[in-house]
């Protein structure tokens, strides 16, 4: 490198290098590019990154829960006009559950309620007071909706699902069979006061069925777990499934007879809480919520079991805005000491289960929760509601006041025990044996709902995205994407404001062999860094630009594995390295996806934010972006991406949304992306692996990997693949990617893109990549390379 291109030499020992791998310099080097400042930080700088991003997505964490009040505009002047101004809320509440392809009003439509009448159904079991009827109703396609229905032997006076926690099937929530039973149970008290209850079966937190036998895959995520991970890509929840299963039943109790209706409730407990206090929110037709065992603050939501991650739910409501979308109508909250559960489920050979902790909020916390919301309403006198209350777990007056809303008599005494009537439905099976059979029925219809939804997914994808593309010419094509890459940033990966803060760029020298390679850091924001290593080929001319090769690594990597001087590194072959032997500029950055679980739960913080990990990746490559081109030797028209695995993962994301890089090749990680993250019959699926961060919501009624492609097209794009790469099956590979050679060929650019496939598996094979870099980087040492360079 010329002089000019140096600081001042001094005597200086590079700190931490040999975390790098890179060895150190001997004294008196030079240590830093020209307009960079030295970089003195020590230690290891990939957990400075990490570590960085959990402070500030705790306290971005903390400022939207401020501002959520902002958010929602509120128009007390009338009971209409107050109903006009939160429906925006509702409904997007409703899309983030996964309601969105099935609004509330088709969903009362569409799904008939099958509860025979009832003078034909055998009863299950009753009580000088009560009938108890096992009872299916459609709820989705395919899925029944299965539970108890217990009915007074008088005319029922009032109307209520009875939510119980995940782990209390209705036969115990009824006290059919051993096992938990909800709280002062409430179920059978509720019914003999006159009161016509259905307990719906939800889906348990055991993982008997979660994998797949005939893959041989198990795993230990409960089965809520399991279904969430499936449903999420599918811009499906598994709370949302539920949720409609209860939309449907209080259908069913709305539609009954005038006179044999009384008000409708849904009540919850546990699990079954987190399931009312959202069915209050949404639907309103249910003229009571009542809550017991969950409510207060959710900005610990990350902590809680992943199955209640919803998308943006911060940015939306807390617990308590959630009551605005209940009022006028009545709700109940008790506080009660929620559920015990162990997590994950222990069992030997089974794992990646998500980390959750089940920690109750304090009743200080809950009713600080609740007031911070009913301060904020205007009096009754002035703004007509139904009652709002929160009560400790010991104020006997909830069941006064509950009874008094209901029309009912007191929820007194201990109800009597059901006795069970041996009928066709249950002869010679047992109630453990009734509860297995229901558990598993209803697990496998929600896994082949969700396989179905997947296989829609394409045609969905068509009609959101290739309808609107113009394939007239080149420029048509790329003013008809652009509102597409725009919700691909902000809807899907999640979009942070700009940089905030100047990059400072700092540098430290750390080799000096063929080429140099500096450490640098970048700033993004408060807390965020960029960082990487840049190397800078030797022998450059005064005013000569060269091109430049981002070389992203992939899951638990490091950038000296991508430019490592001296040896071939595992799956990477220091592909980076041999590039900046053929005197292009190369930079490898840092990405956060490393240190396992502690990377992972930035997903999990940033979901409810409307965010992701790739809403700092794409941040952090803008910035390096921002200062490649501000180098004196770099060619800002010729700046490539070229990344391994979850390096691939970037390479799909980032050039997709950062026009700046010209061209983008994905290695070992394309694929039938939707199929790689939901299917249940492949068993190289994300279903089975502990990469619980790997979900991104809605993303198959999206973006596949081939609409990622068309974000980055026209510029040109490549796919390298090993035919022994587990990560995908060449067939998927090849399948998604004709959609992609398809569109270029359409748009008269079919040379501008290419696949190869090589005998190999999971790494960097460096043939046709190479070449590819070669022509449209237009750099002449790379053309013709078979094999690559030859490597250190």
């Amino acid at each position: 490198m010329p002089p000019s291109l140096l600081c001042t030499r001094r005597t200086f020992v590079a700190a931490g290098l040999t975390l790098l791998g890179l060895g150190r310099l001997q004294a008196d080097e030079p240590h830093a590019l020209p307009g960079t400042e030295p970089l003195t930080e020590s230690g290891d700088l990939a957990r400075l990154l990490v570590d960085g991003l959990h402070r500030y997505l705790d306290r971005r964490t903390r400022q939207v829960a401020a501002d959520r009040r902002h958010r929602w505009r509120l128009d007390f002047s009338s009971a209409q006009a107050y109903a006009r101004s939160v429906e925006p809320m509702r409904q997007r509440l409703r899309q983030v559950l996964g309601m969105a392809a099935q609004p509330i009003d088709q969903v009362h439509v569409r799904t008939e309620v099958v509860l025979g009448p009832l003078e034909r159904t055998p009863i299950l079991a009753e009580s000088a007071r009560i009938r108890a009827y096992a009872i299916r109703w459609d709820a989705l396609p395919g899925v029944d909706g299965k539970g108890i229905l217990l009915e007074p032997r008088e005319s029922a006076r009032a109307q209520v699902v009875y939510l119980p926690d995940a782990d209390c099937h209705p036969l115990q929530a009824c006290g059919l069979t051993a096992g938990p039973e909800p709280p002062a149970r409430l179920p059978l008290r509720l019914a003999e006061a006159g009161c016509r209850v259905i307990v719906p079966l939800l889906v348990d937190r055991s993982d008997r069925w979660s994998g797949n036998a005939r893959l041989g895959r198990a795993t230990n995520q409960p089965h809520r777990e399991f279904l969430y991970r499936m449903a999420y890509e599918l811009g499906c929840h598994l709370l949302g499934w539920e949720l409609q299963m209860v939309a449907a039943l209080v259908q069913w109790m709305k539609s009954q007879p005038t006179g044999q209706q009384g008000p409708v409730a849904v009540m919850g407990y546990g699990e079954g809480a987190v399931l009312a206090l959202y069915a209050g929110a949404i639907d309103p037709q249910i003229d009571l919520t009542v809550v017991h065992g969950y409510f207060g603050p959710r900005e610990g939501l990350w902590r809680e079991p992943i199955y209640r991650n919803v998308w943006e739910r911060l940015v939306l409501c807390g617990d308590g805005e959630l009551i605005y979308l209940v009022v006028p109508r009545a709700l109940l909250i008790q506080h009660l000491g929620g559920p015990q559960i162990t997590h994950p489920p222990e069992r030997p050979g089974r794992g990646g289960a998500a980390p959750a902790q089940f920690v109750d909020a304090t009743a200080d916390e809950s009713h600080k929760e609740f007031l911070r919301i009913v301060r904020q309403l205007p009096p009754a006198d002035r703004f007509p509601r139904r009652p709002l209350e929160w009560f400790d777990g010991k104020d006997l007056r909830f069941y006064e006041t509950l009874s008094a809303l209901l029309g009912i008599g007191p929820l007194g005494g201990e109800p009597a025990r059901l006795e069970r009537k041996v009928t066709q439905r249950v002869e010679a099976v047992s109630a453990t044996e009734v509860r297995s059979l229901d558990l598993q029925r209803h697990f496998d219809e929600l896994v082949a709902y969700g396989q179905k939804v997947m296989r829609d997914s394409e045609m969905e994808r068509h009609n959101f995205f290739w309808s609107k593309l113009d394939y007239g010419n080149v420029e048509r094509y790329e003013q008809s994407v652009e509102p597409l890459r725009e919700f691909f940033w902000r809807e899907v990966i999640g979009a942070l404001p700009s940089a905030e803060l100047p990059p400072r760029p700092r540098t430290r020298l750390i080799h000096t062999g063929d080429w140099y390679a500096y450490e640098v850091v970048l700033d993004v924001y408060a807390d965020v860094v960029a960082t990487g290593i840049l190397c800078v080929p030797k022998g450059l001319k005064a005013g000569e630009r060269r091109p430049t090769v981002v070389c992203q690594h992939g899951l638990e990597g490091r950038p000296s594995d991508v430019v490592h001087p001296e040896k071939r590194t595992p799956y990477y072959n220091s592909f980076g390295a041999q590039l900046a032997r053929l005197g292009l500029v190369v930079f490898a950055p840092q990405n956060p996806y490393i240190f396992g679980t502690h990377f992972r739960q930035l997903q999990r913080k940033a979901n409810p934010l409307k965010l992701s990990l790739f809403s700092f990746i794409v941040r952090q490559h803008e910035r390096i972006l921002d200062w490649l081109v501000s180098l004196p030797f770099v060619d800002p028209e010729r700046i490539a991406f070229y990344g391994l695995s979850y390096g691939g993962k970037t390479a799909m994301r980032v050039p997709a949304i950062l026009k700046r890089y010209c061209l983008s090749i994905c290695s070992g990680d394309f694929n039938e992306w939707v199929w790689k993250n939901a299917a249940y019959d492949f068993a190289g699926s994300y279903l089975y692996s502990g990469e619980y961060e790997m979900p991104e919501f809605n993303l198959a009624r999206t973006f596949n990997y081939a609409e990622m492609a068309a974000l980055i097209c026209p510029r040109p794009f490549m796919v390298e693949r090993g035919h022994n790469d587990g990560v995908g099956l060449d067939e998927w590979v090849a399948y998604e990617y004709a959609k992609v050679r398809r569109l270029y060929a359409r748009l008269g650019i079919a040379e501008r893109t290419a696949i190869e496939f090589f005998a190999g598996g999971h790494e960097i094979h460096g043939r046709g990549t190479f070449d590819f870099l070669g022509r449209h980087l237009r750099w002449q040492p790379l053309r013709g390379q078979a094999g690559g360079a030859k490597g250190p």
